[in-house]
Formats: C-alpha cells, sequence, structure tokens
C-alpha cells in the first residue's frame, strides 16, 4: 500500500524563488536562508519520494474573487508556472498523480470534506518555490506532486483544527491506496509575517518558535490555537501557518524532528523549516 513516509514544513516566500532562480545563494543576505535547505537537499535525494501532496495557497493566480474553494485538490496530469506578473519562474511543469489524487479526493469526501476538484490550473510560487527549496534546480521534479490549495487569503479561513482533521484523513485515504507509494505531505506558508498597514514587517521569533516546538511529539495543542491568536501574534499573513498543520496532522500521532531551520529576516519575513518523521 502507499505510506504517508515524512513531512515537510517550509516558508514559500517569492523572494527566495528569486534568490535560487537568479543565483544569490551565495550573497550573504541570502547564504544563511538558503544554507538551512542543505540538508533537506541531501536528505531528499535519498528519500526518492514518489508523490509529494503539496499544501499551499494560490496568490489570485488559479483562483480570485469569483470562486474561493476552502479546499482545492488538483487531479489533473500537469501544471504550468503561473505568470505572477512577471513571466513564469523557469522551473519544471509539475507533473500531477492523477490516480492518487483522485483516490484522496474520493475519500475525503465520503470523509465529509467537501473538496473542490481542479483538473486544469496553474500554479504559482506557493507551489514552486518549497519544490526549489528542496530539489534544487532540476531538469525535471523528481517525483509527482499532488496540489492541495486551502484559502487562508480571503476571510473565514479554515480552522486549524478542521486543518489537521483534514490531514488525518489525507492518512487514511494514502493507506487505502493499492499501489506501493513513498508519499510525502508538505506544509508551505508562514510563518509570522504581515504585509500591508501599521504592522507590516511584524515577526514574532518567540511564537514562530513554539509553534515550531509543538509540531514535535505528541501532543495536538496546535490544532486548537484559534484565528485570532494567529492574526495577533504573528501577523495578518501568519494565518498560513493552518497549512501546516494539515501536514502535522496527516502523521499521526507522534512525530520525530529530523531538521529544523529558522530564520530572519528574508524579505521582510521570518523563514520557517522543519522535516518530522512519523514514529
Amino acid at each position: 500500500m502507499a505510506r504517508i513516509t515524512a513531512g515537510v514544513a517550509s516558508s514559500h516566500i517569492p523572494a527566495l524563488g528569486v534568490a535560487i532562480d537568479f543565483d544569490k545563494r551565495a550573497e550573504p543576505y541570502w547564504e544563511p536562508v538558503l544554507a538551512g535547505y542543505d540538508w533537506t537537499r541531501e536528505w531528499e535525494a535519498a528519500q526518492k519520494p514518489d508523490v509529494v501532496i503539496l499544501v499551499y495557497n494560490d496568490h489570485a493566480s488559479a483562483f480570485d474573487m469569483k470562486i474561493i474553494p476552502t479546499f482545492a485538490i488538483g487531479c489533473g496530469e500537469a501544471y504550468k508556472p503561473a505568470d505572477e506578473g512577471w513571466g513564469p519562474r523557469k522551473v519544471p511543469v509539475v507533473e500531477g498523480h492523477p490516480d492518487l489524487a483522485w483516490h484522496i479526493a474520493q475519500s475525503l469526501i465520503l470523509d465529509e470534506f467537501d473538496m473542490t476538484i481542479i483538473n486544469e490550473m496553474d500554479v504559482d510560487h506557493g507551489l514552486t518555490v518549497p519544490l526549489s527549496l528542496m530539489f534544487g534546480q532540476p531538469q525535471a521534479w523528481p517525483c509527482k506532486v499532488i496540489p492541495l490549495a486551502v484559502n487562508v487569503v480571503t476571510y473565514p479561513p479554515p480552522s486549524g483544527n478542521r486543518c489537521w482533521a483534514l490531514g488525518e484523513a489525507i492518512r487514511k485515504a494514502v493507506e487505502s491506496f493499492p499501489d506501493d507509494l513513498n508519499v510525502q505531505v508538505w506544509g508551505t506558508g508562514g510563518m509570522s509575517h504581515q504585509l500591508q498597514g501599521p504592522r507590516a514587517g511584524l515577526i514574532n521569533r518567540e511564537w514562530d518558535n513554539r509553534f515550531l516546538d509543538g509540531l514535535v511529539g505528541s501532543s495536538d495543542a496546535l490544532r486548537h490555537i484559534p484565528h485570532i491568536e494567529y492574526l495577533r501574534e504573528t501577523g495578518s499573513e501568519g494565518i498560513e501557518m493552518v497549512m501546516w498543520l494539515i501536514m502535522r496532522g496527516a502523521l499521526g500521532r507522534t512525530t520525530r524532528c529530523l531538521h529544523r531551520h529558522y530564520h530572519v529576516p528574508a524579505s521582510n519575513t521570518a523563514v520557517g523549516h522543519i522535516v518530522l518523521e512519523p514514529m
């Protein structure tokens, strides 16, 4: 059967993609940020996942105010990099895994999650930057990817508890798929940051690191953090961290930390990254 072997979480700041695409990794500003992913790139090369279920949020590339799905799963064959206003990133086309994606969609809907099914869409930096951080600059991405988009842009976003429960349901779905697949779940976005208003530039190191602590072990306290705490403590865009809870919920009761990285600043935000395995 398919199995979830690891969870990865990371910020998906667009400037990280720019730093990689334009070979800025040796510059003093970017070197300590990107060095925190060196371990993970080597680890991923050894792990060779067959499929990554990549949880991210769209930035008005595939969705806009005309349609705002809370949870949307990509069931298509492939997804092109989106043009976010300055041309698509020169990264490989993302290859999907329709069989597993449709299986997960069916299982989630029968478990009473109202999923939006997407067969055609372009994917923006929310999805492609994490791939670059973990896999570098290959000619083709080394695994299939199932995009799972979450609305954390327009109120109301899903609760942390709902996201954690969705992760649990994803684990159930993956484990009922008959093919022998090494599957990872990635949660992206965050950490603390606010992009506008009088609190623009807000970073809360202490809260961010407590959140990283809470992903490790057997506690499920993170699932009960209310929206207002994310907004108050981590800024308006810090709510993206609920997407990390889908990854955590998919790993089961207890996790072990394999790698952790935190750096401030990067493009006026905090960079967080963690690699977990289920126990």
